[in-house]
């Protein structure tokens, strides 16, 4: 692949970077958002359950903390899945670089002149660089993933109980 579609392919990876953390930076406000409706409905719950505990939503009051257990619980499964598939991916890696830098090492070692030599070099250096750019791009995908789906669970059930909690009229 020449440089230049090297280049265009990054750029690509970057705008789709650029809006996936975008998408999450919205999700992360929807769910802001919705977490204060549910807040303030469920404070409403509560108080009207210790004015009149003969008739306390005891349904919606023991979802308080069951739901969060469940969407943190899944989102905790994903960022552990999602990592350690990261260091799996970030070990094979360091191992392919160790590989090459020592293939470029012995062919640098048997070089005949220097001007062999500086060539050497160069390609290894060249090289590297488009391998580090690659890896720095398929790290922040990767950790922008991460997020997204670690807030997903979060999100989806604060925006569903808003909707569920939502008052009459408004």
């Amino acid at each position: 692949m020449t440089h230049i579609k090297k280049a265009a392919r990054n750029g690509r990876r970057l705008a789709r970077n650029n809006q996936s953390a975008a998408d999450t930076a919205v999700a992360g406000g929807e769910m802001l958002h919705a977490s204060g409706e549910v807040i303030s409905a469920r404070l409403e719950i509560m108080a009207a359950g210790l004015a009149n505990p003969g008739k306390a939503d005891l349904a919606e009051i023991s979802l308080m903390s069951s739901e969060k257990v469940e969407a943190i619980s899944a989102s905790v499964s994903t960022v552990t899945r999602n990592f350690g598939d990261l260091s799996d991916r970030l070990t094979r890696s360091a191992a392919n670089e160790i590989h090459l830098a020592s293939r470029a090492a012995a062919a640098m070692a048997s070089a005949t002149d220097p001007a062999a030599l500086a060539t050497l070099q160069y390609n290894y250096a060249v090289g590297w660089w488009g391998r580090a750019t690659g890896q720095m791009l398929t790290l922040n995908t990767e950790l922008l993933k991460v997020q997204a789906e670690a807030l997903d669970p979060i999100h989806r059930t604060a925006v569903a109980n808003a909707k569920r909690l939502k008052r009459p009229g408004t």
